[in-house]
Parts: C-alpha cells; sequence; structure tokens
C-alpha cells in the first residue's frame, strides 16, 4: 500500500517577509543591549575600526559600485570613501555621546545621552556605497544598532559594505549584528522594518522619504535636491567656475548637492560661461538643448530618464545625438524659465547644468533661487561666489533654503575639512521640504537626552519686568 506523504504547506510570501525582520530586529536589539552601556572610548573604538575597514577596502567597493548600479565612476567613488570615512570620524571625534554630555551648574542642569535603539537607514540607489557606513557610524558611535535597506538594484553593493563594517564590529569585540543588510530588499520588507525600527533615516526620493514619515516610527528624511548656484559681479570668476565644474563632474553628479543651475549676474555672465568651457564645458546649441531634453526626459516626466543619471558626458551626449568633442566633461544648457515647462530648471541628477541670468541687484538672485526652488528642491541648498556680505546676508535671509554655502563647491555643503557643517550623506529641508529638521543630519540626532534639574537660587519673575516695556507704550488697562 502506497504511503501518502503531505505535502509542506506554502508560507505566504507576506509572513516570509515578516518573520525574516522581525528575525534582524532581535538579533539586533540583542548586538545593541550587548554595547549599551560602553564608555566613551570603547565606543569610540568600535566606530574607528568600522571606519578603517571600510577606509581599506574603498577600491574594491568603488569599483562594485559602479559594475553594479552603473552610476558614477571608479576614481571618485575611492575618493568618497576616503573623504566621507575620515570627514564623519574627524567631526564626531570632540563630540560626546555617551554618559553625561554636558554640565550646566548656573541653570542647574545635567545632560545624559542614552541610544535610541534599533535604527532604520534607508539607501536609495545612487548611494550604496558611501551613504551606509556614514550613517552607520554615527549609529555606531551613540551605542545603536543599525539595519540597512538598500536599494534592489544596488542591494549587493550595499550588502558589501555592511560585511565589511562588520569585520570591524568583530576586531574590537562587538556583535557583527549592530549592522545588517536586508540582502533582498522589497518595499514590503523595507516597510516592516521601518515599523519595527526605532527610528528611521530615510536617504532618497520623496516616495521613499513619505513612506518613513507614514511609518509611525520617529524619522528623518531628505528633500528633493536642486541646489542653485549664485554668481555675482563681484565674484572670484577663476574660482567660482572650477567650484562650479567640481561639483558638477564629481562621481557624475550622484550628488543631490551638485550644481543643478548657475544664476549668473548678467554683467559677467559670458565671462562666466566662457570659465566653465575652458573647464570642461559644452554650451548645447538650441537644436542640441531640444534633443538633449527628450533623451532625458522621453515621456515627458519631471525625473530624469534612468539611462542619463549619473552617466558621463560621452554618454549622454550619444544617447542626445550630441557630437561631443573627448575633453568635454559637462553639458550646459542657457535656461530663462521655470516650471514644468522647463525640465531643466529642476533637479537633473547628472552632468547637465542650467545657466541662467539676473539682473539688477542681489534681489534679482534671491528671487530666482526662490522660483528655481519652488519647483523642485524646496528647503535645499543654494550657494554663492561673491566678495560683499552684504550680499551673502541678503541671499540667506531671503532664500528658503537650509543651506548657504559661501565661495566654495556645493558639495561641501555636505561638510567639509574647510567649513564647521557636520559630515553627512542626509541633508534635511526643513518644513520647506516636508523634513523636520533643516540640519546635516548627524550623530547627534541618533540618542537621547536625559536632562537632570536640580533647584538654583529663584529667578525675580515680577509683572514690571515682564510687561513693564509694554504699560509704558500702551498702558497697563
Amino acid at each position: 500500500m502506497e504511503t501518502l506523504t503531505k505535502a509542506p504547506a506554502v508560507v505566504p510570501a507576506e509572513d516570509e517577509a515578516r518573520c525574516e525582520i522581525e528575525a534582524m530586529v532581535g538579533r539586533a536589539r540583542v548586538a545593541q543591549a550587548a554595547i549599551e552601556h560602553y564608555a566613551q572610548e570603547e565606543a569610540d573604538a568600535l566606530v574607528t575600526a568600522v571606519g578603517w575597514q571600510v577606509y581599506k577596502s574603498r577600491e574594491a567597493l568603488a569599483k562594485l559600485a559602479v559594475e553594479e548600479g552603473g552610476f558614477g565612476n571608479v576614481q571618485d567613488k575611492v575618493a568618497k570613501f576616503a573623504n566621507r570615512v575620515m570627514g564623519t570620524l574627524t567631526d564626531m571625534a570632540s563630540i560626546k555621546t555617551c554618559g553625561v554630555v554636558e554640565e550646566d551648574p548656573a541653570r542647574g542642569l545635567i545632560k545624559i545621552a542614552k541610544p535610541v535603539g534599533v535604527i532604520a537607514a534607508l539607501i536609495p540607489t545612487t548611494g550604496p556605497d558611501a551613504t551606509p557606513p556614514v550613517k552607520a557610524l554615527g549609529a555606531l558611535k551613540a551605542r545603536n544598532a543599525i539595519i540597512i535597506a538598500p536599494h534592489p538594484r544596488t542591494r549587493k553593493t550595499s550588502a558589501a559594505v555592511v560585511e565589511v563594517m562588520r569585520k570591524g564590529c568583530l576586531q574590537v569585540g562587538a556583535p557583527a549584528d549592530l549592522i545588517q543588510v536586508i540582502e533582498r530588499p522589497s518595499i514590503a520588507k523595507t516597510e516592516l522594518l521601518m515599523r519595527m525600527s526605532d527610528l528611521i533615516v530615510a536617504t532618497g526620493g520623496a516616495g521613499m522619504v513619505k513612506a518613513a514619515y507614514s511609518s509611525g516610527t520617529p524619522a528623518y528624511g531628505v528633500g528633493v535636491g536642486n541646489a542653485v548656484h549664485v554668481v555675482d559681479e563681484t565674484a572670484d570668476l577663476d574660482d567660482a567656475a572650477q567650484m562650479i565644474a567640481n561639483a558638477k563632474t564629481f562621481d557624475y553628479a550622484t550628488s543631490c548637492l551638485a550644481d543643478n543651475s548657475v544664476a549668473a549676474h548678467s554683467s559677467i555672465y559670458e565671462a562666466l560661461k566662457r570659465k566653465l568651457v575652458e573647464r570642461g564645458g559644452h554650451v548645447c546649441a538650441p537644436a542640441e538643448k531640444a534633443r538633449l531634453q527628450a533623451a532625458m526626459w522621453p515621456k515627458g516626466e519631471h525625473i530624469p530618464s534612468i539611462e542619463v543619471v549619473a552617466k558621463s558626458a560621452a554618454r549622454i551626449a550619444e544617447l542626445a545625438g550630441i557630437e561631443l568633442a573627448p575633453d568635454r566633461t559637462f553639458l550646459m544648457v542657457e535656461e530663462d524659465g521655470v516650471g514644468e515647462a522647463h525640465p531643466f530648471s529642476g533637479e537633473k541628477l547628472s552632468v547637465v547644468l542650467a545657466l541662467y541670468r539676473y539682473s539688477g541687484g542681489i534681489d534679482g538672485a534671491v528671487d530666482l533661487v526662490n522660483r528655481i526652488t519652488s519647483y523642485q528642491g524646496a528647503g535645499h541648498t543654494c550657494g554663492i561666489h561673491s566678495s560683499r556680505d552684504d550680499h551673502v546676508r541678503t541671499l540667506a535671509f531671503g532664500t528658503r533654503t537650509a543651506r548657504v554655502i559661501v565661495n566654495q563647491s556645493l558639495n561641501e555643503g555636505a561638510g567639509s575639512v574647510r567649513n564647521g557643517l557636520p559630515y553627512t550623506l542626509s541633508l534635511s529641508c526643513g518644513t520647506w521640504g516636508g523634513n523636520i529638521t533643516t540640519e546635516n543630519v548627524n550623530v547627534r540626532h541618533f540618542v537621547n537626552l536625559t536632562w537632570v534639574s536640580r533647584p538654583v537660587a529663584p529667578r525675580r519673575v515680577a509683572p514690571e519686568e515682564v510687561f513693564g516695556v509694554h504699560w509704558l507704550k500702551y498702558g497697563n488697562e
């Protein structure tokens, strides 16, 4: 008689995903508990070990990133790894994240830093390489665990970076599960991770950030890039042109900070354009501009085709049918409009730069920056090359941007050896861009603070001191 065997039950995909993410979060909580009471020296040793493992593996990781995703170039990614890892570690070195981090005897206050727990880190397809370690270093310094949710297109790169970082944990006796990655990512798994974690740091497109804010878990998000670089009539045009070219071409503009538009004063517009040509720019003729627009937005959408994102100028020119000299490294289009009918006014994520001119005083530049960023890039970043501090202040006071980068490459808005901005790859845009903060998200955002308050000598609070000036002007009736 034949023995009948019962077929194994089929586990629904959603249950499988839930089990996977629950297991990962469970391991992360165990690992985080193991370092929760680390002294500052132990936390610093941990992040140094993790950073070193990434730094020494930077060439192999850079090659994998380009091979898998096809974005950017190896040389610049190697430099990005070095700059972001060493810069982040140096930037965090003096920051206390363990125990008492601040004392104010005059006010009777003590602040004690504590971990937030398990952090979910959402990674964009254009940043699978340096974004995970920058987030992980901040998370670990604050004694948290972190789980990386990569983009499916570039999951192997993020997984390789995580594997390298796990070696750093083990080197100093910390649990490897402090850093994990979803190896077979999906939207469902990322949504589950966001709901099960204690904090989300979402870097990527508007849809990803909106999902993070809708998850029910506290989240730091970023806004759409579309940085505008103002060059006024007093600028050092050689320095301005070099900084613009550097930002526009570095890693083929994978950064949201790479100049998308230049707003040049009419009196120096032509001179600046010539200097940009000297540094590798190609000014598209009207017919070339039309073909380039068709290649970049083939369906009339408001985001550029993946075929041009972070690709070389030669590749983009080939797609657009533009004859380009071998020494040209970026494309320029002259523009005077803003909005949906003028897609070059938006974020391009490519080595394509829109050139605008403004007339009159600096107020004309303020108006232009606000019109461009109101279309795309609200709250993000603008820059200015100028020798007049009053122009800098007018731009800073008048624009709805979180960062105003002065006489620098706009890429330095994510932290630089020559400015004081915190190192990050998560640039928030405030309420203008739908975010909760305008800051560069960094290690300070990965701690909870307990405030201890002791009594101090009572302050005098009397009606005549609070309302006296008002009474003198309006009376006290």
